[in-house]
């Protein structure tokens, strides 16, 4: 029980590092290899390419494990602990909606690529394995939009404050 803790603590954390280590080392690899010997791969582009499609659906993820995104809360400091829990559930459920569309439509692409068996320029592999960082990223969010959910509810039936995430200025 305590790894599952641990993987749903730090599932994003891990995958951003990973992915991120991936687009820096062949970024630097590439450019080495341009600047010296001035060859260039295609693969080093495609999976710079995909390793950042990946970063920005997971950290997307990320941000709403965090309540990170970018939001106007003026309005929120000035509301009781209720309203404002309130508030955030109606953020949420908007958010949950919006995430499940995309993810349906987002697997559909993925059905279309894998039917016509589409794959990368350069590494020619299945574009599927890159076109599932969007349904992925959207599955994470769903996940974690549920988890803010029972987080809200508890907060809203005990009347402690609800979780606002780290605040970048004050």
């Amino acid at each position: 029980m305590d790894i599952l803790r641990r993987i749903d603590r730090d599932a994003e954390r891990w995958l951003l590092l990973t992915f991120y280590v991936m687009l820096v080392i062949t970024m630097a690899i590439e450019v080495l290899r341009r600047e010296i010997f001035a060859y260039s791969s295609i693969w080093g582009e495609e999976i710079v390419r995909y390793s950042f499609i990946y970063l920005a659906w997971i950290g997307a993820a990320a941000a709403v494990k965090e309540r990170a995104h970018i939001r106007i809360d003026v309005l929120m400091h000035y509301l009781p602990p209720r309203a404002k829990a309130l508030l955030y559930i109606f953020g949420d459920l908007v958010m949950f909606t919006v995430a499940v569309i995309a993810l349906y439509w987002s697997l559909e692409t993925v059905h279309v690529s894998a039917k016509f068996g589409s794959v990368t320029d350069g590494l020619r592999v299945s574009k599927v394995w890159f076109l599932m960082a969007v349904p992925a990223g959207f599955i994470l969010m769903v996940w974690r939009l549920l988890q803010s959910f029972l987080r809200d509810f508890r907060a809203l039936r005990d009347g402690t404050p609800v979780f606002e995430g780290d605040k970048l200025f004050d």
